[in-house]
């Protein structure tokens, strides 16, 4: 399908586990043309627009559309070099970076318009009249409404070419009738297919989507230092700013949200536990599996990158989240199955601590390996949609698999160290007898 200013094509593959190798065969006959831009890539289903999910946007904005093409033109060029499309990148500018739609303007002459006794307002809808015709009035025919058009003598616009707009007549308000030309500067060059506004400035977009292999943190750092920062240093004529936008705000956001939930969940669990135990130190010795869970999400997702692509998306961060009151679960069993061998049996924090871990390793073991076994599937057998989510399972599955044996060897030995320093910690406060 082909527009104006730009074209579309695509294409479906009959077997839907296969549809990323239709992007190869699509785009190497296209993009082998000269000066074509353009994305190829798979639809997301949370995506909207054609960029997907990881697109970047370079805004160039100012006033002058000249000056904005020349620095848009020198960026492209940089963004090129930096993002060549032989490793996967892609690269667009919207709209283009040349001047592509011919164009007739008419420049207005003050003093001539002013010994006509006309404005500049007139001139422009005398001209409009002529041309497509210009709206006076919406008026009532039976139970519609309609605009009323005034329109030229279609008589002098059959006979006239685009060039001979000079030759429009325009009506003074003495009754003279003069052509155009002698009230402006007419002039036949190119102007844009499109014009775009971010700010109330004229604004030509770069669109960048980076290949999977490079991070999305990565790409906006590159555009940033080598791109922007390098424009700036060379200087950028006046009025013309650059800005980064798109999933590189977003991205930024997200991190900002995730890690103020991580901080939350954190303090609602300390809580919670702090509650339980009757102790503010207690929940410590719990919370120390969290780093080791984390450790073990990364791990997990680094193997999963072995095999495949898995980017660190919003659904991979939430598993992280997620870990933080799971894996405090098998923390939470030793530490309470030893408070109260403490506390209702009256052993000393050695027999107790042992005791405790003896019998809570065979549940800690059952509900992690329940746990695992029903998130590996979703990790090891791909299949439709399953992307989606497929980061979030490794997250998940290497954050219980290593907290599931370090929980073990870190937890017995921290509480001893903590029942030896502050016994007060395992005691129950004891009412107060008052006379």
């Amino acid at each position: 399908m082909a527009t104006p200013g730009n074209s579309f094509v695509g294409a479906a593959a009959v077997n839907g586990e296969r549809v990323a190798e239709v992007i190869p065969i699509l785009s190497r006959p296209i993009f082998a043309e000269p000066g074509t831009f353009g994305f190829m890539t798979q639809p997301s289903l949370f995506g909207r627009g054609v960029g997907g999910g990881r697109t970047i946007e370079l805004n160039v904005s100012g006033n002058e559309l000249e000056d904005i093409l020349s620095v848009a033109g020198r960026a492209a060029g940089s963004i090129s070099q930096l993002f060549p499309r032989s490793e996967g990148h892609q690269f667009r500018p919207i709209p283009g970076l040349e001047l592509g739609a011919p164009e007739v303007r008419l420049i207005p002459n003050r003093l001539r318009l002013a010994d006509a006794g006309l404005t500049t307002q007139a001139l422009a809808s005398t001209i409009d009249a002529y041309n497509d015709g210009i709206r006076v009035a919406e008026i009532n025919v039976g139970n519609r409404r309609i605009d009323l058009t005034l329109k030229g003598d279609e008589t002098v616009q059959s006979a006239l070419r685009t060039q001979d707009i000079g030759s429009f007549p325009v009506v003074t308000p003495s009754g003279q009738i003069v052509p155009a030309s002698e009230l402006a500067e007419v002039r036949v060059t190119a102007g844009p297919t499109e014009i775009r506004h971010l700010e109330r400035l004229r604004t030509v977009t770069l669109e960048v989507r980076p290949s999977d292999a490079l991070p999305l943190e990565a790409a906006v750092e590159i555009l940033q230092n080598d791109v922007i920062e390098q424009l700036e240093a060379q200087g950028l004529p006046p009025g013309v700013r650059l800005s980064v936008s798109g999933t590189a705000d977003q991205l930024s956001q997200t991190w900002s949200a995730i890690q103020i939930n991580l901080i939350v969940a954190l303090l609602i669990v300390f809580l919670v536990m702090a509650i339980l135990f009757e102790s503010f130190v207690l929940p410590l010795v719990v919370l120390i599996s969290v780093p080791v869970a984390a450790a073990g999400g990364v791990g997990g997702l680094a193997v999963l990158n072995m095999v495949g692509t898995q980017p660190l998306d919003m659904l991979t961060l939430l598993g992280f989240v997620i870990l933080v009151g799971i894996v405090v679960n098998n923390a939470i069993l030793i530490v309470h199955q030893s408070l109260y061998h403490l506390r209702e049996e009256d052993m000393s924090a050695v027999d107790a601590i042992e005791e405790a871990t003896r019998n809570r390793i065979r549940p800690i073991f059952m509900s992690t390996l329940t746990s695992v076994c029903g998130m590996l599937p979703l990790v090891i057998f791909p299949g439709a949609g399953s992307e989606l989510y497929r980061g979030l399972g490794a997250v998940v599955v290497g954050g219980l698999s290593m907290s599931a044996f370090l929980t073990l060897l870190t937890v017995p030995p921290l509480l001893r160290l903590v029942l030896s320093t502050a016994p007060s910690a395992a005691k129950t406060a004891e009412p107060v007898a008052a006379e």
